[in-house]
């Protein structure tokens, strides 16, 4: 039986790489498999909102069963910023060492760090559609520790861990995070869909 093929709407070759690892029971396509190269927008004022508007223009452009993922970082002290707006935080070219210095400037010397990574997946499948969410609570360290991971992973230790998320391999990161927890999700209901 051939694996069921799902488009997964992003040009991030780290994320693609930790949902691959999560998704072994199905074909999981990037967008430049199919030949998407479009800058789709994510103009949504919500985390499901850009999800959604991701997934809806792949299968309305191709036709496609696709799932799209909106990541946000929400800091307490920061009124939850910076939210929908974590990938451009320090501006529009989407660099990551420039949103994180942002980041610790923000916080400064204040000591509540409290913070949560949250993922909202959206999945059009067969006409349908339906949206998962996970979400990994934590604390923003002082400093960038470890070399592994993406985005604000180096300043992001999660809750009940002595290290950031840059300090943990795929296998250990995927287990306790935000998207390995959306995409859990995910895969519980294709599994039974497939059934």
């Amino acid at each position: 039986m051939s694996k069921l093929k799902l488009v997964f709407a992003t040009n991030n070759k780290n994320k693609l790489k930790e949902v691959q690892a999560m998704l072994t029971n199905f074909e999981i396509v990037s967008l430049a498999e199919i030949n998407c190269f479009d800058d789709i927008p994510e103009t949504a004022k919500t985390l499901e909102g850009n999800a959604i508007l991701k997934a809806n223009y792949i299968t309305k452009k191709y036709g496609l069963n696709c799932f799209a993922d909106d990541t946000g970082l929400e800091v307490e002290a920061l009124n939850n910023e910076p939210g929908v707006f974590s990938a451009r935080y320090a501006g529009p070219e989407n660099n990551a060492e420039a949103n994180m210095t942002k980041l610790l400037l923000e916080l400064g010397e204040n000591t509540h760090r409290k913070a949560q990574f949250r993922t909202a997946v959206a999945l059009n499948i067969e006409g349908e559609q339906f949206v998962f969410e996970g979400i990994c609570t934590g604390e923003i360290l002082t400093k960038k520790t470890g070399n592994s991971g993406f985005g604000y992973d180096p300043i992001f230790m999660p809750t009940g861990y002595q290290k950031s998320f840059a300090e943990m391999n795929i296998t250990e990161k995927g287990a306790i995070s935000h998207r390995g927890k959306a995409i859990e999700q995910l895969v519980n209901f294709l599994n039974n869909y497939a059934c």
